[in-house]
């Protein structure tokens, strides 16, 4: 299962950009299961394409998630 998760566009050389979730779990759950549960959820082009588990989504004072740390984060890994 997810306890928490957040969404943010990666750049997609075809697409041009491409949803990718970042996810933390909470008991079993695989990155594949996900992706193929949303799927079923959603539009073909809202599909998400990648899916990350970390252990805690960046989230402000106020509770908001951070998606900039996210970004910043994925724009490192090249």
């Amino acid at each position: 299962a997810v306890a928490d998760a957040a969404v943010i566009g990666v750049p997609d050389e075809e697409a041009g950009e491409v949803p990718k979730a970042f996810v933390v779990l909470k008991g079993e759950a695989t990155p594949e299961a996900i992706m193929a549960f949303v799927a079923e959820q959603v539009a073909p082009y809202k599909k998400i394409r990648a899916v990350e588990v970390i252990a805690q989504i960046p989230k402000s004072a106020s509770g908001k998630i951070l998606r900039r740390m996210l970004k910043d984060q994925e724009k490192l890994k090249g």
